[in-house]
């Protein structure tokens, strides 16, 4: 079937895809309780929050040809039959998926005033560089990825470890 009514299940498809694409989650979506959260270890304190990222795998397309059977030459050296190839395509991973785990604030700890502070925290140490205006915006999110890459957190979600590091969350003592 062709015409524009076999084209309205595409387009709304798409327009969907897109407007979900789009959305940005909060730090609050991404935020669970121990208690709520099945990648929490065990023995987590019940009250403590959690958040995750997710890698993608990587997968690569590799197309190859096989040699199916050799060239034929005859005693003058002269090739009388040219070799046969098969092509051959198959998919590699070459990342695995990787899903992690890691001890974040609490929703309650995300007010504007924190917001505003994790900005300025950031902007010392030359990840930001916009106002601190205590709204987690496009710009905030990604200082925070930036900050917490080199600790092997690839997320717009600030860990408990990376606010300790950056002087905005207690440290517990030892003992």
């Amino acid at each position: 079937m062709t015409g524009p009514l076999s084209r309205r299940p595409i387009a709304l498809l798409l327009a969907t895809g897109l407007m979900a694409a789009c959305q940005m989650a909060t730090p609050e979506t991404e935020i669970l309780r121990a208690s709520e959260t099945p990648g929490a270890p065990p023995g987590a304190d019940p009250e403590s929050c959690f958040s995750h990222h997710v890698t993608p795998a990587i997968i690569e397309t590799v197309t190859e040809q096989v040699l199916v059977q050799p060239p034929q030459i005859d005693a003058s050296g002269a090739v009388s039959y040219p070799a046969v190839y098969r092509t051959e395509t198959r998919q590699e991973i070459v990342r695995e998926r990787k899903e992690l785990w890691f001890e974040t604030l609490c929703r309650e700890d995300w007010t504007p005033e924190f917001i505003a502070s994790v900005q300025r925290a950031l902007a010392v140490r030359g990840y930001y560089h916009g106002t601190a205006h205590g709204r987690m915006d496009h710009a905030t999110r990604g200082a925070i990825r930036a900050y917490q890459l080199k600790q092997g957190v690839d997320s717009e979600v600030l860990s408990l470890a990376a606010a300790r590091q950056l002087g905005l969350k207690e440290v517990p003592r030892e003992g």
